[in-house]
């Protein structure tokens, strides 16, 4: 393929002096750029994983000094151009004129948004951000997430070429899951930038589309290693009242592993422990009516828990004033501050996805000290019995109950697995995951034979 046939050039005449690396990137020589259809607004940009990351992660930077740019799909009722993070971080919201009609959230007209998105945010990227930042001695790097943006990053070369800047700016692709890597063009894409994969799985099948991407992992925010509330932990385990309870979240789609988590609070149950299951669906889909139809099936009986107090005694209580239900499920929006609350209370918290890019909930309930249980596809994090449960075979139900018991029984392992847990998310915040962004930029940098200052 062209990329490879590219790669294999610059291998063929490169020479000890194209092998000098350049300065390092600092607040004051770098101007960072994210290319995202997800983004921080909840809950319209917010549709799974990619929202999450890219609000977290340009955040920290803008946090760390690092002038920050985040384009997105944004909620038509929000200001379109925002400046948070003390001037730091700068939202462009995007499509807004489309997302005034399709309220229904960031994907719905999606096709239409693409084609905006693409026919406008090059020029907007090329004239109200680079080319200021070049002006000023800037290096501008620009990391385009997903299909979606694949043809703006394409375009966006074209218009820096143009306008005599391309030198100046660093551009970089990257894969957060294999979705549609159909439609992508892997030719035109490898001319005119590089290529970023958030795990080693990942990186593994983009080589089966003829590329080899760098490795840049997901992040949790510093803060979420603050250890959880003792108390609040006890509130909801006196709420929830049962032997073995459950927490899990995110979209309700089959690879999420949500019948198997179902069917294993059924199992458990059936052999005579009293197990729950708290259930956060992001996003109430289609696949959601056949996850109610087999709690039916089952005989699981589902409460549906509300409340407008979202304070730990808050959800405390109305945990607790729910009927006595195998399936709680929560019909309210939980703040990110008491998401570590439930992970750390839980007995587990089911990230048991068969196919899993990264796995950020995951990583999440390790940082609040919580037992994750995750699949074994691209949990780069993960090891076995020393920071979480790690499922060889993630449609077995069986796995879950059998290391479930085994944990409810030892104490002494369930108690390490949470502090490894702890420690292994400190390797994890995006504070940590920077360091990595900014080399592998400057090893990029000059492959792309980008001018740094």
């Amino acid at each position: 393929m062209p990329s490879v046939w590219a790669a294999e050039c610059r291998l063929s005449h490169s020479t000890p002096e194209d092998l000098s690396v350049p300065p390092k990137f600092t607040p004051e020589n770098l101007e960072i750029v994210f290319l995202s259809f997800e983004g921080p607004d909840q809950p319209y940009s917010q549709a799974g994983g990619l929202g999450v990351r890219v609000a977290q992660f340009t955040r920290s930077l803008a946090r760390q000094g690092f002038n920050t740019h985040l384009v997105f799909v944004g909620d038509p009722d929000r200001p379109g151009y925002e400046v948070q993070e003390d001037g730091r971080l700068h939202l462009h919201r995007w499509c807004q004129w489309l997302s005034e009609h399709h309220r229904g959230g960031v994907y719905e007209a999606e096709i239409e948004k693409v084609h905006d998105f693409q026919d406008s945010v090059p020029a907007h990227v090329t004239f109200e951000i680079a080319t200021p930042a070049v002006a000023q001695g800037r290096t501008v790097v620009v990391m385009a997430e997903e299909w979606h943006t694949a043809d703006a990053l394409s375009r966006l070369s074209d218009s820096l070429h143009f306008n005599g800047i391309r030198q100046n700016c660093v551009l970089v692709w990257n894969a957060n899951n294999d979705m549609s890597f159909n439609r992508m063009n892997w030719d035109r894409i490898g001319y005119v930038a590089d290529f970023a994969a958030v795990s080693k799985y990942v990186k593994h099948q983009m080589w089966d589309c003829g590329v080899n991407p760098v490795v840049i992992p997901n992040g949790v925010p510093e803060e979420r290693l603050t250890p959880v509330d003792p108390d609040a932990v006890a509130a909801f385990r006196r709420a929830m009242d049962c032997d073995l309870w459950f927490f899990k979240l995110g979209r309700t789609d089959p690879d999420k592993g949500w019948l198997e988590a179902v069917e294993a609070v059924y199992r458990m149950r059936s052999e005579g422990y009293n197990a729950r299951l708290v259930i956060k669906p992001g996003a109430y889909e289609a696949y959601g009516e056949e996850l109610y139809r087999h709690m039916v099936w089952r005989g699981l009986d589902r409460a549906e828990v509300a409340t407008d107090d979202r304070t730990v005694a808050g959800i405390a209580t109305a945990l607790g004033a729910a009927p006595e239900a195998a399936v709680l499920d929560l019909r309210f929006f939980v703040p990110d501050e008491i998401l570590p609350v439930f992970y750390a209370a839980a007995d587990g918290t089911l990230a048991n996805s068969g196919y899993e890019p990264f796995g950020l909930v995951g990583l999440e309930a390790m940082a609040a000290g919580g037992i994750a249980y995750v699949g074994s596809t691209g949990e780069d994090y993960a090891r076995p019995l020393q920071n979480c449960v790690v499922l060889d075979d993630a449609a077995d139900p069986d796995e879950i109950v059998r290391f479930a018991l085994q944990l409810k029984d030892d104490e002494a392992l369930n108690a390490s697995i949470r502090a490894g847990a702890r420690r292994a998310a400190e390797l994890f915040t995006w504070e940590a995951v920077t360091p990595i962004f900014l080399t592998r930029m400057r090893h990029l940098a000059a492959g792309q034979d980008v001018v740094v200052g």
